[in-house]
């Protein structure tokens, strides 16, 4: 090992506390320590290459090192890095919100900035419940989630999110959501349509029993992502909306992973034609360059708020680097680059040959079952197939494939026991070739005890 890795390797060790990762087990290891990144592949500070298969936890979207954003960021960094959105404006803000509402789904015209998932999730909360409390509506002050949901860390965020694991010592903090199935067909007896069922009948339940108390319902649509990459049933998010719409529920559709082309839509929203009355958006919002996210509202959630200085209805509300014009020229010029280069067309090209090559996991002894929209894959590796007896957490499975896969030299990182695959939208089909050799071969190394053809 390199001095500089040695050295670099020990302030990691002494100082960073890294995001969900029990630093304990962490420390005992050599870290990886990436030093730059080109097309779909990272380099560690060693010179070894990796594909980034999760595409740096699911936001890039172009690859990296790419001309077309530095060039933005170079331009905008000549003229200004940040001012504040605070009572004045910025070029980049201003062109950014105007492009989001033209590829937005129908009647979301007003954009709200922030800088991550779980801030624009926060806001889109506190405008819900503002909502209703700044015309008289004091009643609706809860929300409805879904089982296992997740929609950041941030304390509102945490108080709608229900993966035990994540959120469950937080609980004395937290507001109390209503909980509701998220629809998982591989785990339901009664397949898509039973688990879609099930789903609308606990909402239709609640609803009718207690729509005068609840805000709004908030839901990760199509894809939910941090429980699996469980993909609901078609017609299913629909539905949903409409329930809501009928019982006076305002709908938060938290598109922070699944948004601009990860679904082969440039949102999730858009497979089922739902406009929600409030819509966050995040990670390949600026093609994985910077943190900037933002909250789109429909012209009625922001009229509630309009009104005299005295009647005192603002949003109080944001962030230091809210509409960051370095972040916000990046984000217009990952859009262009989806025109230029037909992003939508060619992810939903790519996710056809994505599912042909994985095609074949599905026969092995402990594929459990492959899910997919778009390039978002979840692979979910079982004990006994036939049972679906899953691998206890102990036994580590998904780790351990993620670890193999990192030794091929891919990198990626499981949900327990789900093998996540999410490659850069501009991977090619020669790329996504060695990704998914990679990924293949590792599964059927960890969980049969060697590679076999």
């Amino acid at each position: 090992m390199s001095k500089s890795y040695e050295h670099l390797a020990a302030l990691n060790k002494s100082h960073v506390w890294h995001p969900f990762t029990q630093m304990k087990d962490y420390n005992n290891e050599d870290p990886l320590i990436i030093e730059r990144g080109e097309g779909v592949k990272l380099y560690d500070v060693q010179g070894r290459a990796y594909f980034d298969g999760f595409s740096s936890v699911w936001l890039n979207v172009h690859g990296h090192n790419v001309p077309e954003l530095n060039q933005a960021l170079t331009n905008q960094l000549e003229l200004v890095a940040h001012s504040t959105l605070l009572g004045m404006a910025n070029i980049p803000a201003i062109e950014l919100a105007e492009r989001l509402v033209q590829i937005a789904p129908d009647g979301l015209n007003k954009v709200f900035y922030s800088d991550s998932g779980a801030t624009g999730v926060e806001i889109a909360i506190k405008m819900a419940f503002q909502y209703w409390h700044n015309q008289g509506v004091r009643g609706k002050k809860s929300f409805i989630t879904m089982n296992q949901a997740y929609h950041g860390d941030t304390v509102g965020a945490v108080s709608v999110g229900a993966i035990p694991l994540y959120h469950e010592v937080f609980r004395p903090l937290l507001f109390q959501s209503h909980t509701i199935p998220y629809p998982y067909p591989y785990r339901h007896d009664g397949g898509a349509e039973g688990a879609k069922e099930a789903t609308l009948n606990a909402l239709r339940k609640l609803l009718e029993a207690r729509a005068d108390e609840i805000a709004a319902l908030i839901v990760e649509p199509i894809v939910q992502g941090a429980s699996g990459i469980v993909v609901m049933p078609e017609g299913c998010l629909h539905e949903m909306a409409e329930l809501c719409r009928k019982h006076d529920v305002l709908f938060i559709a938290d598109e922070v992973a699944t948004g601009f082309g990860r679904t082969g839509e440039m949102f999730a929203c858009d497979l089922e034609r739902v406009t929600p009355d409030l819509m966050v958006v995040g990670k390949g919002l600026t093609g994985g360059y910077l943190p900037v996210a933002a909250t789109l509202a429909t012209d009625e959630i922001y009229s509630a708020f309009y009104a005299d200085y005295q009647e005192q209805k603002t949003f109080f509300h944001g962030h230091s680097y809210t509409g960051n014009p370095l972040g916000c020229a990046v984000a217009l010029a990952s859009l262009g680059l989806f025109e230029e280069r037909s992003m939508l067309e060619g992810v939903r090209t790519k996710a056809l040959f994505v599912q042909k090559r994985l095609a074949p996991l599905s026969d092995r002894p402990h594929v459990g079952e492959i899910r997919q929209k778009g390039l978002m894959i979840g692979i979910e590796l079982v004990r006994d197939k036939d049972s679906r007896e899953p691998y206890e957490w102990g036994e580590r499975i998904g780790v351990r494939a993620s670890q193999r896969a990192r030794e091929l030299g891919m990198l990626t990182r499981p949900l327990g026991n789900v093998i996540v695959f999410i490659p850069p939208l501009a991977a090619t089909e020669a790329e996504l070739e060695e990704m998914t050799e990679i990924l293949a071969k590792s599964i059927v190394h960890v969980t049969e005890g060697g590679v076999r053809s």
